[in-house]
């Protein structure tokens, strides 16, 4: 697994996971729990990985589809 993206802010993620679940691309998001445990006011970012081989992938989707954000 790779890091796509790591970001605090709470709508990105569920948009680039709607987005790479449409082209077929499986994700998984890492650190949902520490920012709970943080109290959820956005001190912790949250990260997204994808396969290795579907990283270059991924990134071109989301670009293409106007996400902005920058690579881990």
């Amino acid at each position: 697994m790779e890091e796509l993206l790591r970001t605090n802010d709470i709508t990105l993620i569920p948009r680039a996971r709607a987005l790479l679940e449409d082209e077929g691309i499986d994700s998984f998001e890492l650190d949902v729990n520490m920012s709970v445990l943080e109290g959820s006011i956005g001190i912790l970012p949250r990260r997204l990985m994808v396969r290795t081989d579907d990283l270059s992938d991924a990134v071109r989707i989301l670009r293409m589809n106007g996400v902005s954000f920058e690579r881990g």
